[in-house]
């Protein structure tokens, strides 16, 4: 208990320091001799360490059908252990307040640990069981996988969640990347404990896998740590990060869900910049300033403070391994969905056609550095972007850069980005919602 109650009150802490910080200090790298790539963002201010295991296990490794796989098998590690029931195993965690958890994305699954400094070795004890010994009891698997199904047959009444699966199927189709990572009640049933073993056994590898800790340690006293733990875990992935291929591009194609609601949700979208884009940095400005950047955006301004036709309009990218998802999102009133998305593609057009002003640009670029620092709240949120930058060979220099990179990009860039990924006739559109037409909207 006093463990519980000292972390609870470290955290609020935690977050006023790394709001008074500077600078970002320096990520230091260390390669384990089973290939485990070890990344270290020192933070002495409060007595706590946090780390993020990363490896390339995600939902695009699911089989054929059985979409949620990887999911599951997130769920199952964080569940219990070889040697711990899911009762010990919660018991074991609680004693020193030790926060572990798994799941999984497009590309990578994850596991996570954060604890106070105290509680590290019992902490990397657990995460070390978790990962390394799974229990693979069939009455938890039969227990979670049902608890999957029972979350995706509810979002089948769920717009944005419909919308998310209809976007996948349409901007990927049998491409890796095109299913969710949750799964659907069909693919979720589908999936046997073999699955889960199997991706276990073919990804679940040291080499290729990168390990961000953040908070209050050394690289000196961090490794001999890990090695007393993780040294045993040896191998390769069957499949790299990399190892996937682009999917075939897909324009201006329509896929409706009927669902009986009285508002209507229409989602833009289309494929944005993968990770390593070298033109990164303009695009993510370029999102900013259409639809990424709130009530100061392009597309918040002219759709809801202009013509009230919605409540909330946005955009957003999610960069991954080959070229991830661009989507533009609202929900209206049924009978006013056509005219907003009328007036979207306007902004859309207009954008691409160059209209950008240097005010708008340095607004946004005001606006996301001055933000910066809300990035790096935590410790746990810090890992999760050291974890990005190892998954994806980014340079360690990478956050410590980003504000100049974010002040370095020029109205040509961001006009560039527009004319490369604002064309109206080069997106697809989803719509969730009763009694659909055939609009397009235009």
């Amino acid at each position: 208990m006093k463990r519980h109650l000292m972390l609870t009150l470290l955290l609020p802490l935690l977050l006023i320091c790394a709001h008074t910080a500077r600078a970002v200090p320096p990520i230091q790298e260390a390669t384990m001799a089973n290939g485990l790539r070890v990344l270290l963002m020192e933070a002495h201010n409060v007595p706590m360490v946090a780390m993020q295991l990363s490896v390339a296990a995600g939902s695009r490794f699911d089989a054929t059908g059985k979409a949620g796989t990887a999911t599951l098998l997130a769920a199952m590690l964080g569940d219990h252990s070889a040697r711990h029931d899911h009762r010990a195993w919660a018991d074991l965690l609680d004693a020193d307040a030790i926060h572990l958890g798994a799941g999984a994305s497009r590309d990578d699954m994850s596991m996570s640990l954060t604890v106070l400094k105290d509680a590290l070795q019992p902490g990397l004890d657990a995460f070390a069981e978790a990962l390394l010994t799974p229990g693979w009891n069939k009455k938890r698997f039969t227990i979670l996988q049902q608890d999957s199904i029972a979350g995706a047959r509810k979002e089948l009444e769920d717009p944005g969640a419909q919308a998310a699966t209809a976007a996948a199927v349409l901007l990927y189709g049998d491409h890796p990347y095109g299913h969710r990572s949750s799964g659907t009640v069909t693919s979720l049933a589908a999936i046997g404990i073999t699955d889960l073993q199997n991706l276990y056994a073919k990804q679940i590898k040291p080499k290729g896998a990168v390990l961000a800790v953040s908070g209050d340690i050394t690289m000196d006293e961090l490794l001999p740590l890990l090695n007393a733990r993780l040294s045993g875990w040896q191998g390769a992935p069957a499949h790299d990060l990399m190892d996937i291929t682009p999917a075939a591009v897909v324009q201006g194609k329509t896929a409706d869900m009927q669902l009986p609601t009285s508002q209507t949700l229409v989602q833009l979208l289309r494929q944005g910049p993968a990770r390593s884009d070298a033109d990164f940095f303009p695009a993510f400005v370029l999102n900013h300033i259409i639809g990424g950047g709130g009530f100061g955006s392009r597309l918040m301004e002219e759709v809801r403070e202009k013509r009230g036709l919605v409540y909330g309009v946005y955009s957003y990218f999610i960069p991954l391994a080959v070229p991830g998802p661009f989507v533009i999102t609202l929900q209206t009133k049924a009978d006013q969905a056509a005219e907003a998305e009328s007036v979207v593609r306007d902004v859309m057009q207009q954008m691409a056609d160059g209209k950008i002003t240097k005010k708008q640009l340095q607004a946004s670029k005001d606006n996301l550095s001055g933000s910066f620092a809300q990035r790096m709240d935590s410790n746990r949120e810090r890992v999760g972007l050291i974890s990005m930058i190892g998954l994806y060979h980014l340079p360690l220099d990478y956050l410590a850069t980003w504000t100049a990179h974010i002040d370095a990009v020029t109205l040509a860039q961001v006009k560039a980005q527009a004319a490369l990924y604002l064309q109206p006739a080069q997106w697809n559109r989803v719509r969730v919602g009763a009694n659909l037409g055939s609009s397009t909207g235009k």
